[in-house]
């Protein structure tokens, strides 16, 4: 009778444990999936939903995944969660946009769909209303979204794993399933889905480039597998830091994650056996085309004063561009918005800042900024053509649109 009683008074108490567990395990999931930086707005209750997201064909918000019964998902069973986030189809079965990352979602196992929402369910309920989405015609037309699934929702498929080790089949799951990351790094076509094609070839966001993600590219602009797993768990490497998109990633997802998951997802990227990162050496001035040589005014006036007169940075000030992975871009629009719109101030894992950078769309002409991006490309980038005055005052054109 005494046994009968203990584990009667036992049983409750596992059953807590299992359910701390599991919702624990939702917020690591969380995280890894980077949910709340599409779910909240700046300033605002964390899941809460009102994120304007812009794509080509308008713009839709980030909706409400809060346990709020009203505006939120409080009346969803666990059954109806895995079906929004793995299919794209919500409880009373409309379709949601593919803003929402279904069609890399799709391959989410159902255990961690379980836990997911074990972990949102556990989160206050907020009573915040989702934005109209607001797009254009015939876009705004969910039921069209019907046969774009049909054509495009379960392309994104992984590739065999076979005689690949532990780590890199981790972070094959991390890199493209959880963090979702060909979203951005895979160009689309002219209605919106991935171009398979191109895995991980890099895409063109919000003015911004993606950049390829393949080992080879990553290797050729100076990634080894240590360098890019720091770059992921602090944000900051010998190539650079995070800024634009990605900066949001790291915030709110992939410093938190377990050392053990950023040199999976590396190992995942760059291979079990990474090809030899690429190293380059400075360009004397002499060596320049006549255009980057007269750059380096350009560079010396608005530039060294915080990134070095020879390129070298200022610790937690400013980062190098000698070994800088912007500048290897065959691709200058990154390099170009950069300069022009400039960076806020942000703030890295531990006490680690960098102080805000200034745009300099309205000090640097088009000349100058041709000229500009020239020297950095061919002094710190191993790039060795002139930027056409075309092309860049076309990307600036662009960047103004």
């Amino acid at each position: 009778m005494r046994a009968f009683l203990l584990a009667s008074l036992l049983l409750p108490l596992a059953a807590l444990a299992a359910d701390e567990q599991l919702i624990e395990r939702g917020k690591y999931l969380a995280q890894a999936a980077d949910c709340v930086a599409c779910h909240t707005v700046e300033g605002g209750a964390e899941y809460a939903g009102g994120l304007p997201l812009e794509s080509p064909f308008g713009t839709i918000y980030g909706t409400n995944i809060t346990p709020d019964k009203t505006h939120g998902i409080g009346n969803y069973s666990a059954e109806d969660f895995y079906r929004a986030v793995t299919q794209g189809e919500r409880a009373d079965g409309s379709k949601l946009y593919p803003a929402m990352p279904y069609t890399s979602y799709h391959l989410l196992k159902r255990e961690d769909s379980d836990a997911l929402y074990a972990y949102l369910m556990s989160r206050p309920p907020i009573a915040r209303p989702n934005p109209q989405t607001d797009l254009a015609f015939p876009f705004n037309l969910r039921f069209g979204l019907a046969f774009w699934n049909m054509l495009y929702k379960n392309r994104v498929q992984l590739q065999p794993a076979d005689g690949k080790s532990e780590q890199w089949q981790r972070g094959q799951y991390l890199v493209e399933v959880l963090g979702h990351c060909g979203e951005c790094h895979t160009p689309r076509n002219a209605l919106g889905a991935l171009q398979q094609d191109q895995r991980l070839q890099g895409g063109v966001l919000a003015g911004y480039l993606a950049p390829s993600l393949l080992a080879d590219d990553l290797a050729a602009r100076g990634w080894s597998s240590e360098d890019l797993t720091t770059f992921l768990k602090h944000g900051i490497s010998a190539q650079g830091s995070v800024f634009n998109e990605m900066y949001p990633v790291l915030h709110h997802s992939s410093q938190y994650l377990p050392l053990d998951d950023h040199k999976a997802m590396a190992t995942y990227l760059l291979g079990d056996q990474p090809p030899p990162a690429k190293r380059i050496a400075a360009q004397p001035l002499a060596q320049l085309s006549e255009s980057a040589q007269q750059g380096r005014q350009d560079y010396l006036n608005v530039c060294a004063g915080c990134h070095g007169a020879a390129g070298e940075g200022v610790d937690h000030v400013a980062v190098a561009m000698n070994g800088n992975t912007i500048v290897r871009l065959d691709d200058p629009r990154n390099l170009l918005r950069v300069i022009d719109d400039g960076i806020k101030e942000q703030q890295f894992t531990g006490f680690e800042r960098m102080q805000p950078m200034p745009g300099f769309h309205d000090k640097l002409s088009a000349e100058q900024m041709r000229n500009l991006l020239n020297y950095l490309r061919q002094t710190w980038g191993g790039l060795q053509d002139d930027l056409p005055a075309e092309s860049v005052a076309a990307l600036r054109g662009a960047a103004a649109h």
